[in-house]
């Protein structure tokens, strides 16, 4: 039963595996190039939960010090009362990155399927020899 009991525990970190796996699989296992870029985008945002959710703390606070308390000297700073803002800032990043890619690979899907009429990569390959 103590497997159980961990595997409860670990809830977020098997979560964001199995979307790992479930974008994985859209990307390597789909031939539609739509479902690709969805798998994509899935794998991509359950990095992004993971990152965020393993640099949560518990009852710690922002790192800001407001004011000094003797004569304008700075109290003590212990880096474990407070959140490390590195990961969301680099995670925000990845948000606007991803969010572009995906613009991008719309449009670009958008101009292969006026071109060749199709999103299958079986048939797309086929017309591009066909073609080339």
């Amino acid at each position: 039963m103590a497997g159980l009991a961990d595997l409860i525990g670990q809830f977020n970190n098997v979560t964001y595996v199995v979307l790992m796996m479930i974008g994985f699989y859209a990307m390597t296992g789909k031939r539609n190039l739509v479902k690709k870029l969805v798998g994509m985008n899935i794998f991509q945002w359950s990095i992004i939960l993971f990152v965020v959710s393993l640099s949560a703390k518990r009852d710690a606070t922002i790192p800001i010090v407001l004011e000094g308390n003797n004569a304008g000297a700075l109290p003590a700073l212990e880096a474990a009362q407070y959140v490390n803002p590195l990961p969301q800032v680099l995670m925000l990043t990845a948000i606007v990155v991803g969010v572009a890619i995906t613009g991008v690979a719309l449009a670009l899907l958008l101009r292969i399927y006026k071109r060749y009429g199709t999103l299958e990569e079986d048939q797309l390959l086929e017309r591009i020899r066909l073609t080339g």
